[in-house]
């Protein structure tokens, strides 16, 4: 990541906190901000990384206007994978903890903060409730690299896969296929009316044509004889 784009994420989440704080005092945010850049650039990482960050900052920002106080929908952007380790299975709940202490410690209000720790541990399943707003916001921005034109959305499954380096090609492609099936089998992927008109039909597309890449899908025996 260049240094104006890291000077950029900060400046992100500077206002976020700031605005949240809605005027209590706190420590300079900009530490905070130093701390979760570190763990996004990890080195285990290649999906979720300070570009998918990004990313999810960008389809919040398009999203704003469904949720009052997007600014915990940021925070909680922040926080979302600020824990990851690709073969550990509580990464979100160590994420949401991380958010309580360090927002604690930023100076957030206790409500605020519960609602940012609440709408990371949505992230585990991204099924909000049809009145959660903010979790509807969160979910779809998270979601939306599902909805990808075709480019993209190779590249990001291409490091998704990369992140499972360590599992066997006939694992993943099991494990890989389980979770688009579950996806698929959702009622709705999005759940904001942008999401719902913008991105579920290209995302179903994208979903069904890695299964088939996958030896998974209607036409797998066609791929595979091809």
């Amino acid at each position: 990541m260049s240094p104006t784009a890291a000077d950029a994420l900060r400046e992100r989440f500077s206002r976020a906190l700031l605005a949240a704080r809605a005027g209590a005092e706190g420590p300079d945010p900009l530490p905070y901000a130093d701390e979760l850049l570190t763990r996004w650039a990890e080195p285990q990482r290649r999906y979720h990384t300070t570009a998918h960050l990004t990313a999810v900052l960008d389809h919040i920002d398009t999203l704003a206007a469904h949720a009052s106080e997007p600014d915990l929908v940021r925070l909680a952007a922040w926080f979302h994978d600020a824990v990851y380790l690709p073969d550990r299975s509580e990464n979100e709940e160590r994420s949401a903890r991380l958010a309580e202490r360090a927002l604690t410690e930023a100076g957030l209000p206790a409500e605020a903060t519960a609602e940012v720790t609440r709408l990371v541990r949505l992230t585990i399943t991204h099924a909000p409730e049809p009145s959660d707003a903010r979790g509807a916001v969160l979910c779809d921005a998270d979601l939306a690299i599902l909805a990808a034109p075709p480019a993209p959305y190779a590249a990001y499954a291409a490091a998704v896969r990369e992140e499972y380096g360590f599992v066997p090609d006939d694992a993943f492609r099991a494990g890989r296929a389980a979770v688009l099936q579950q996806l698929l089998a959702l009622p709705s992927l999005f759940h904001t009316p942008h999401g719902v008109r913008e991105w579920e039909a290209p995302a179903r597309a994208n979903l069904t044509a890695e299964l088939v890449l996958l030896g998974q899908g209607p036409n797998s025996a066609d791929h595979k004889g091809s």
